[in-house]
């Protein structure tokens, strides 16, 4: 099975909501100054300037953001390992060259001349070079399909590749250590405020062939103007990217979505095409990897819409958690489609710990459960109702509380299943048993959710299983906007029926507080 659509996230820009809706011949002017901006970010960091991000008062760990650049995956027939190759200013020179892609063909630039980030007009310079070229030559052979791959099989093609001729392991080398990657996407996703699901669609799905699966961020530019992202999963999470996005929405709004500094372009080398010597088999590689990955592609159903009723201010009025009011409303809306409670999986960050990553809240509570029931009892009044619900807001609280505090027990799990497999020991019983299973232990969890934050920023991923959705949100003050996906292929499920019915329970939500408090 194809391996980058199971692990990768993917994610639309929001810079259509302001300064930037989808218009055609704005793409390379616009990609540059959100390149340039991507730049910044990464000086900040490098100059060891980022602000320490903060929950309440507690300080949490950063050490991620060194992942967010220069920054490869690179697979291994039993093992993958993490190259980066960032360091900050203090500990020495750092790689400060890109990667763009168009067309199936790689090029490469530098993104500092003579000391200086250059300027959105010279990273235009660069990328309208890049354009010019592929529009006027024959497509690439699309070599980055084989990073969609299934990791021994790629792992072994990297080997024969390699093998052909040294300048490969060159390239792959320059790939690997680059700040990042552009893609140049011929795609034209429509998408608004209220609907983004064809632009997040290219993202987590689109053209193999121009972004680089293992690398730890592909910017992606659209045709019509519009952007997105995608990103290997391992180096970091996703609060990284929204951090980075977040940055640059803020600075093209201040400047109106405009460059207002020098137009003036230096003498810049031109781009560098990175031309792989390959032979039949790795043709053949490359033809397989795309089949597989557009079968798989093609089965992705996603709805990514916004709830525009009312978020986040008027649910802290009625006193509830607003993470929560969205996860009790996930749980009712699996419960009435489906008839019984669903497995669910959020993320809990743990990064208030010494390179902490992120522990498993399981929000599918008996006291959600005991919710969901009394709402689908007619029997039931508004004020048992009410009651059921705060308590499973209490608890859900509660648990996300102890799981941020180390006191989770997913990853001890994974921590001494892992250990049992590589010291071959005997696996505990618990493991094979069907309960732990039916349980989301294993990765088996039927819904894979996480708040994306609180800002415009968003993603989404796959489902962890065949028969399960992802579920990914953000929550503003004014609005709750949802990626929902799921498999075609599955007779179970389906992504748009689900998101409809999240959507109508916040509105029984809030009337049940109304309600019950007259």
């Amino acid at each position: 099975m194809p391996s980058q659509l199971n692990v990768n996230f993917g994610g639309p820009a929001s810079y259509l909501e302001h300064y930037w809706p989808p218009r055609m011949g704005t793409q390379l002017e616009r990609g540059s100054i959100a390149t340039w901006y991507t730049l910044k970010y990464w000086d900040l960091i490098r100059r060891e300037k980022l602000a320490v991000h903060k929950a309440k008062n507690s300080p949490l760990d950063m050490s991620q953001f060194r992942n967010l650049f220069n920054t490869c995956k690179i697979p291994g027939v039993t093992r993958d390992k993490i190259c980066n190759y960032f360091i900050t200013e203090s500990e020495g020179r750092c790689p400060t060259h890109l990667i763009a892609m168009c067309r199936g063909r790689i090029f490469t630039f530098e993104a500092v001349h003579n000391d200086q980030i250059i300027s959105p007009p010279e990273i235009l310079r660069q990328l309208s070079y890049i354009q010019n070229v592929c529009q006027s030559g024959p497509d690439g052979l699309g070599l980055s399909a084989l990073t969609t791959e299934e990791r021994t099989r790629w792992a072994l093609t990297r080997e024969h590749l390699i093998s052909l001729d040294p300048k490969n392991l060159s390239h792959l080398e320059r790939i690997q250590s680059s700040l990042f990657v552009v893609s140049i996407d011929e795609d034209c996703p429509q998408g608004s405020p209220e609907d983004y699901s064809q632009i997040t669609n290219a993202a987590l799905a689109g053209d193999p062939t121009i972004r680089w699966g293992d690398k730890s961020y592909n910017f992606l530019l659209f045709r019509n103007g519009v952007f997105g992202s995608n990103c290997d999963h391992a180096p970091y999470d996703a609060m990284v990217l929204v951090a980075l996005c977040d940055y640059i929405d803020q600075n093209i709004q201040a400047c109106e979505g405009r460059w207002k500094g020098s137009s003036f372009v230096r003498e810049l080398p031109d781009p560098e095409e990175l031309v792989f010597t390959v032979d039949q088999k790795i043709i053949n590689d490359i033809e397989l990897a795309k089949a597989q990955y557009h079968t798989q592609a093609s089965d992705l159903q996603l709805a990514n819409y916004a709830f525009t009723s009312f978020g986040k201010s008027l649910v802290k009025k009625k006193k509830l958690h607003p993470d929560t009011f969205v996860q009790l409303s996930l749980q009712l809306a699996f419960y009435k489609l489906h008839g019984r409670p669903g497995c669910c999986y959020e993320t809990a960050t743990t990064r208030m710990f010494y390179h902490g990553r992120t522990e498993t809240m399981r929000p599918c509570t008996m006291e959600a459960v005991n919710w969901c029931r009394s709402m689908l009892d007619p029997a039931s009044t508004k004020a048992q109702r009410q009651e059921l619900m705060l308590k499973a807001f209490a608890k859900h609280n509660k648990l996300m509380n102890e799981c941020q505090h180390g006191k989770g027990f997913d990853r001890h799990l994974l921590g001494l299943l892992l250990i049992a497999k590589e010291q071959e020991l005997p696996v505990p019983e618990l493991y094979s048993d069907m309960a732990f299973t039916k349980s989301g232990g294993g990765g088996n969890f039927v819904l894979s959710t996480s708040l994306v934050g609180y800002t415009p920023v968003h993603g989404a991923v796959v489902p962890m299983i065949h028969d399960g959705y992802g579920f990914f949100y953000r929550i503003r003050d004014d609005r709750f906007v949802v990626a929902c996906t799921a498999w075609k292929s599955s007779p179970e499920t389906d992504a748009e029926k689900l998101c409809r019915t999240v959507f109508q329970n916040f509105s029984d939500m809030l009337e049940l507080m109304v309600s019950a408090q007259l």
